[in-house]
């Protein structure tokens, strides 16, 4: 019978944390799902709501309360109503869109008694749970916010967990609660409105509970707790409403150990445990049990079979924190929020076994190295069985084995032209999965070598494991900075395409790089031909204007006489005057100098900077190091901006085919960030006298057209929303009247 199996993926970096001293804490409260998958929604231990972007670890949104007040759980999506939700000091729930920028001049409301938790619920208003047991929606709470709240816990009880489970016909509301080292469960249900207290069983040797989690499947709750023994423990109970003489008094819930996880001596602290679907649980704070003290992992074990599928050591500090959303895990460690993707596949027992083996041998000879979350496994070939082990498998997995460590040998030891060789070879013989397994390992030992051996360099190698797609920056730290100081252009072009986790750092020195290389010497690098047919396209030349003068796109520059800026420099090629929009449509596009439409860098700088402006960044993040850029590579940079911004301005663009190719909001997002980062240098800087006068009257020009707009708007919406006569025949005139 087939069981899952789980594979942890190439993880990245969120966001940053301020872990706090006393109590040590991560220093978030919690995450939520935001409105779609790849958005989440960051609650910290203070004052700070935060929304990112997964995707590109971007924030899109933050807000802060003032100083005094702090959020006292974590914030949520309202799904119904388009809104965000929080509880500031205990009892004051503040409610707020996404383009307020005040969250203290949004709506709040204070309630009669202490808030617990909200819980955003899909596709269902949110639930609110007090300190004391009580629930309510969080609409009909609004509606009389002072309403009294029901204390269904005893003087000495406290809640230490809530979550809601929504099953296939009703909402449930779970929280867990401790009373003088007893603990009981309760479930909350909705239609009819019934409460039920369950007492979980206790151990001889069992303290708290380290965690909680439950799900719902097969028309059951399943409770899952964790204690610091190791023991993880299971309890079942119907979701359907129980029997009224049984609602009214506590209930034993029985448990079955469902897991033992080896632990070494002592107890845990800081610990938690998710479970991922029937068969499978991630785990977070236990040392892997190969592995020595002092150490802790992400594992994902095997419920059914006991074994262990998959494991990531965290550095830093654990904090027992872990979320899962949409094959996602979102784990806390030292100062940082990572994200790492998982997978579960079918899997038989022997394959089970054979998975955890494989995954000890793998450690015991080198750093384990799984295969980048960009490209994730589709599943076996068809015509393979992975049910039976036999004898053949058996010596091919060793052959296997034996290839990999003789290709690193022969990387180690070997001349360029057999390293070359040996890794093509491997390539074209290697299945899929293998060269999963090994891509990342081999890069390394490459870039290992060529720190070492400044002679050795096998660039054809490099390029052929970059193209398998199967690494990223965090497996191969070391692989663009060694392109960059080898000046292997071509395989920083690969590595700023595939790679989704380059640090800002690393982008701005590459930035940095190609800025100061002189056009001459990147003339002979062999670009990717898609990325060179863009810029061909872009600098073709000037648009041809019409013959009567008019314009593209509403848009054409005025020539620089009409603003006094005097006659054309002879330099004027290589700093390129601004372009005056001023005067739109007053002068016909033939009365401008192509000059102005010229690019300033050449062919393949352009292309390389094209790959920049398409790399995830933070915008807090990648300020510091734009301050490295000297004014020559900042003014440089921004005609070239500029220039691709005038090009996507004309009627041309949408005839240019090309896979990749930076977007307009992606353009002025980086002018916006190289402003912040020079701003006071370039108005002291002659040089950019004139660029900055430039992009001041093309903003200036922009406003004026959308004000313009603005006022025709509501002529507009007449015209939208006028019915069309039906009784028109071939000829017709319509009289509208505009007001």
């Amino acid at each position: 019978v087939g069981r899952n199996m789980a594979a942890l993926y190439e993880g990245y970096t969120l966001c940053g944390l301020v872990p706090t001293q006393n109590p040590p804490e991560s220093g978030i409260q919690g995450i939520e799902l935001d409105r779609d998958d790849d958005r989440v929604l960051v609650t910290d231990s203070t004052r700070s709501v935060t929304v990112y972007k997964v995707s590109d670890q971007k924030p899109l949104g933050s807000w802060t309360v003032k100083q005094g007040q702090f959020i006292s759980c974590p914030a949520v999506y309202n799904s119904q109503t388009k809104e965000y939700v929080a509880v500031t000091n205990d009892n004051v729930i503040r409610v707020w869109k996404t383009e307020d920028v005040n969250i203290d001049q949004a709506f709040k409301a204070t309630v009669s008694a202490e808030i617990y938790r909200v819980h955003s619920v899909p596709d269902c208003e949110p639930v609110v749970l007090f300190r004391r047991g009580g629930v309510r929606y969080l609409d009909s709470l609004l509606t009389a916010p002072q309403q009294p709240i029901e204390e269904v816990l005893l003087e000495d009880e406290v809640i230490r967990w809530s979550t809601t489970v929504r099953t296939e016909q009703q909402l449930l509301v779970l929280f867990s609660s401790e009373q003088r080292g007893k603990h009981f469960l309760y479930v909350q249900r909705f239609s009819p409105n019934t409460l039920v207290k369950h007492q979980l069983e206790a151990g001889p040797h069992l303290s708290a509970p380290l965690s909680y989690a439950a799900t719902f499947r097969e028309e059951h709750i399943h409770l899952l707790y964790w204690f610091p023994n190791g023991s993880v423990y299971e309890s079942v109970l119907p979701a359907r409403h129980p029997a009224p003489a049984a609602a009214e008094e506590v209930q034993a819930l029985p448990r079955s150990l469902l897991l033992q996880l080896p632990i070494g001596e002592g107890e845990l602290r800081s610990a938690s445990a998710l479970p991922l679907d029937e068969a499978h649980v991630a785990v977070v704070g236990v040392s892997h049990p190969s592995a020595g003290t002092g150490k802790d992992y992400l594992c994902l074990w095997n419920t059914h079979f006991q074994t262990l599928q998959a494991s990531r050591e965290l550095a830093g500090k654990i904090y027992g924190q872990v979320w899962c959303y949409y094959g996602k895990l979102f784990v806390t460690h030292g100062k940082t929020l990572s994200v790492i993707p998982f997978e579960c596949q079918k899997s038989s027992l022997a394959a089970a076994l054979g998975k955890l083996k494989q995954t000890r041998t793998n450690e015991s000879k080198g750093p384990a190295l799984v295969p980048s979350w960009n490209t994730l496994p589709h599943g076996d070939k068809p015509g393979k069985s992975r049910g039976v082990t036999t004898r053949r498998t058996k010596l091919s997995s060793k052959h296997q084995i034996t290839t990999i460590e003789q290709l690193t040998c022969t990387i180690q030891q070997g001349p360029v032209e057999e390293v070359e060789q040996k890794v093509e070879m491997f390539l074209i013989g290697a299945e899929q999965a293998e060269q999963q397994l090994a891509v990342g390992r081999l890069v390394c030992e490459l870039v290992a070598r060529c720190r070492a051996e400044p002679s050795f360099y096998p660039r054809v190698s490099l390029l052929q494991l970059a193209d398998t797609r199967y690494l990223c920056h965090s497996v191969c730290p070391g692989l663009l900075t060694l392109a960059l100081e080898k000046k292997d252009f071509r395989l920083c072009q690969v590595c700023l395409q595939l790679f989704p986790d380059i640090p800002e750092a690393i982008t701005c020195a590459c930035l940095k790089v190609i800025l100061g290389i002189p056009d001459a010497e990147l003339e002979c690098v062999a670009l990717e031909p898609d990325s060179l047919h863009l810029m061909k396209a872009l600098t073709q030349g000037p648009v041809p204007s019409n013959d009567d003068g008019g314009e593209h796109n509403g848009f054409c520059p005025a020539p620089l006489e009409e603003d006094g800026g005097g006659s054309t420099a002879p330099d004027a090629k290589v700093t390129p005057a601004p372009l005056d929009t001023s005067d739109r449509g007053t002068k016909p596009c033939k009365d401008l100098p192509a000059i102005y439409m010229d690019c300033p860098v050449g062919l393949h700088k352009g292309a390389l900077l094209n790959e920049v402006l398409q790399t995830a960044y933070s915008d807090s993040l990648l300020l510091p190091y734009l301050k490295d850029l000297t004014v020559t590579q900042v003014i440089l940079f921004l005609q070239y901006l500029q220039f691709l911004y005038l090009k996507y301005s004309q009627d041309v663009l949408p005839q240019i085919q090309a896979l990749r190719m930076p977007a307009v909001t992606q353009i002025m997002e980086w002018v916006c960030l190289l402003l912040d980062a020079h701003f006071t240098v370039l108005v002291l800087a002659p040089e950019a006298k004139h660029l900055l006068s430039g992009l001041h009257k093309f903003v200036k020009s922009q406003v004026k057209l959308f004000s313009e707009l603005g006022k025709i708007e509501g002529s507009l919406q007449v015209l939208k929303n006028s019915k069309q006569s039906h009784q028109t025949g071939q000829y017709s005139i319509e009289v509208v009247e505009l007001f």
